[in-house]
């Protein structure tokens, strides 16, 4: 969570989005033990910067300075990560949005991770879906994703959205190849699927 000083050409992103099961909404500082969590729950092969360290760093309050951090460059870019929790039972059970990360403004990256309670259900796929619709009624046709080589749950995301793999790959032999995929919509139909 990088903070930008680069203006958007484009309207910002909406900032709630309902589908059929799922609420995406602004984080809460509230999100931040749920938040932390995530970080708990990672694969280990996730770099260590991403992960809870032996220390137990980063803290709860340390997550919520990250949070923080997040709306400032959410405010700043015009693109926003969403809290997700479910309509019909409310709370933070992950998060999805759209991220500078290693691209750029005009093409963001798309990211999501979900606790691992609710995993296998298709809210990533849901979630997902819904930011990509927000991010298209901005004038934007090109989003990117970067996943590990290993996170199959992440490209089957990904291949029901319509990415594909692009030419680039980033090795590293500690934590997995990150693989890029994109998703060109440039001259296709562009049809909402939120409720």
């Amino acid at each position: 969570m990088s903070a930008t000083t680069e203006v958007s050409p484009f309207p910002p992103m909406e900032s709630e989005l309902v589908t059929d099961r799922l609420r995406l909404r602004p984080w809460l500082l509230a999100d931040s033990g749920a938040a932390r969590t995530l970080w708990l729950e990672r694969d280990p092969r996730v770099p260590a910067r991403r992960r809870i360290d032996d220390a137990g760093r980063p803290t709860e309050s340390e997550i919520g300075e990250l949070i923080e951090a997040q709306l400032d460059e959410s405010a700043a870019s015009g693109l926003s990560v969403l809290a997700i929790e479910r309509r019909f039972a409310p709370g933070f059970i992950g998060y999805c949005g759209l991220s500078i990360g290693d691209s750029t403004l005009n093409e963001p990256e798309i990211v999501f991770e979900l606790a691992r309670s609710v995993r296998g259900r298709g809210y990533a796929t849901e979630a997902a879906s819904a930011v990509l619709d927000t991010a298209w009624t901005t004038g934007r046709s090109r989003i990117w994703a970067s996943v590990r080589e290993w996170n199959a749950a992440s490209f089957r995301v990904l291949s029901k959205l319509g990415f594909t793999e692009a030419a680039r790959r980033d090795p590293d032999p500690d934590h997995g190849d990150t693989v890029w995929l994109t998703l060109d919509v440039s001259g296709q139909e562009r049809g909402s699927r939120r409720s």
